[in-house]
């Protein structure tokens, strides 16, 4: 992953998170600008076993309250019926496409 000339401000309060690990990835541009680099990994408190672990529940108690106020939208787009090899194949060649808005859900039932 290559990062472009960033136009801010030196100093001014940037801060990046990523969800995704590139392969690669330069962050020498973003030092001299003192630019945060932050990674965010929703498993964090459960694998390390943190003492404030409940957080993450009371955070996906507040996520789901909001998606059903219809505060927030859900980024899934197809839901299939069935965890089986035919709908498993049938995501995989859609996502695979590169055409694909949204994400597939397969649910068991």
């Amino acid at each position: 992953m290559e990062l472009k000339a960033v136009s801010v401000n030196p100093v001014d309060v940037v801060k990046l998170a990523l969800i995704d690990d590139p392969e690669q990835l330069d962050i020498r541009k973003l030092k001299s600008k003192s630019i945060s680099l932050h990674w965010e990994f929703m498993f964090t408190r459960s694998l390390f076993s943190t003492a404030d672990m409940y957080q993450q529940h009371v955070i996906l108690a507040n996520v789901a309250k909001l998606i059903d106020q219809g505060v927030l939208k859900s980024t899934a787009s197809h839901q299939l019926t069935g965890l089986n090899a035919a709908n498993l194949i049938l995501a995989h060649q859609a996502v695979e496409s590169g055409r694909t808005i949204g994400k597939y859900v397969i649910a068991e039932h």
